[in-house]
């Protein structure tokens, strides 16, 4: 897919088929991540494929907090959690590294729409809890950054409006 054609036409999908994304496909995607700019290149990325396991001690986590909230995790067959590695005493250089990592998990779902795929982007504040940490094997020192949902899509997605550009650009003498 050409790449403006892929910016332009990538969305928010909410409902998925049942098959899971292939670990081939998965490990095309997470290649492709790894090529987000990033400032003294620290690869800060770091990507957990949620197996059933670990998915289902999640929904009864999110459960118990939310009345409700176990069903989001159920929407799609593939769960990737994306948490950012900072380990610098430079804040500046964290806030870097976070959002390289931002742009590397974006990456994935630009490159999961080019195959075909749908994709949705959260960002949970569960992720961020010490049980859920724990269930999802995460250092002290990584930021929670999005959870992606992953698989085949059900339905079309509408194109929204955005903004004109005059109200997102300034050019500075």
């Amino acid at each position: 897919m050409e790449t403006q054609k892929a910016i332009r036409t990538r969305r928010t999908h909410k409902a998925f088929g049942t098959r899971p994304v292939d670990r081939k496909v998965l490990d095309e995607l997470f290649e492709l991540a790894r090529w987000a700019p990033n400032h003294h290149l620290t690869n800060p990325w770091r990507f957990r494929v949620i197996g059933p396991v670990a998915r289902e001690a999640l929904m009864e986590l999110a459960e118990a907090d939310a009345r409700g909230a176990a069903a989001k995790l159920a929407r799609a067959p593939t769960l990737v959690a994306v948490t950012a590695a900072l380990r610098h005493e430079d804040a500046r250089e964290d806030r870097e590294d976070l959002l390289a990592t931002a742009v590397a998990a974006y990456l994935v779902l630009l490159g999961a729409h080019a195959r075909g795929l749908a994709g949705y982007w959260r960002t949970v504040p569960l992720l961020a809890d010490p049980r859920a940490r724990a269930i999802l094997d995460t250092p002290g020192d990584e930021e929670p950054v999005a959870l992606l949902y992953l698989g085949d899509p059900v339905q079309e997605q509408r194109v929204p409006e955005r903004a004109p550009l005059g109200d997102v650009v300034a050019y500075l003498p």
